[in-house]
């Protein structure tokens, strides 16, 4: 038991130092501002490339009817893509999610 505690400290520890590492080192390493133009466009989508790796399989998972998640995914996207709020997207994903559960 107390081999099994030690264990779980040691893998923590390395979790941390490892978040800790990938914070720090862009801050030491790169002191000037960054010139080139593709690495500068690749790390301006790198937040929205992360948000849609995290919420696009949730979409399809939290229901328990795909067909009502890619309802959800469709509205939500088509009401994105015209001017608008996040409140209004969120609302209509929510309110399809609702609306084809009830139907299936």
């Amino acid at each position: 038991m107390k081999a099994n505690s030690i264990r779980i400290w040691e893998c923590i520890f390395v979790l941390a130092a490892v978040s800790y590492a990938l914070r720090v080192l862009p801050l030491t390493l790169i002191r000037k501002p960054i010139q080139n133009r593709f690495v500068r466009s690749f790390l301006y989508y790198i937040p929205y490339a992360t948000l849609s790796v995290m919420t696009v399989p949730a979409i399809f998972s939290v229901t328990s009817n795909p067909l009502a998640g890619i309802a959800a995914l469709i509205l939500a996207g088509l009401t994105a893509w015209f001017p608008s709020n996040l409140f209004l997207s969120a609302a209509v994903a929510s309110i399809a999610v609702l609306i084809v559960q009830m139907l299936v």
